[in-house]
């Protein structure tokens, strides 16, 4: 299992990366929450509220094979490149 974790302007990517993971076979969405996080405004000293989204992921049952074939690629490659 692996949770991603973002506030504010990163959530774009943490939703990015999670789609990218979901899209290549490697994991399968178990649960997203969301909330907000009072947060200290460091330009007036204030709190303010943020935006705030926690997306668990857990392996697909193929996972290991997808890695264990993308590590025998990479070694390929590298073999070539030293030739």
């Amino acid at each position: 299992m692996i949770t991603i974790l973002s506030v504010e302007l990163a959530i774009a990517t943490v939703v990015t990366i999670a789609e990218i993971l979901k899209n290549n076979g490697l994991a399968v969405e178990k649960k997203i929450t969301t909330s907000t996080v009072d947060m200290k405004d460091e330009s007036r000293g204030r709190p303010v509220q943020k935006a705030k989204i926690e997306i668990l992921l857990g392996k697909t049952s193929n996972f290991d094979e997808l890695m264990a074939a993308a590590a025998e690629e990479r070694e390929a490659g590298d073999v070539e490149e030293q030739s």
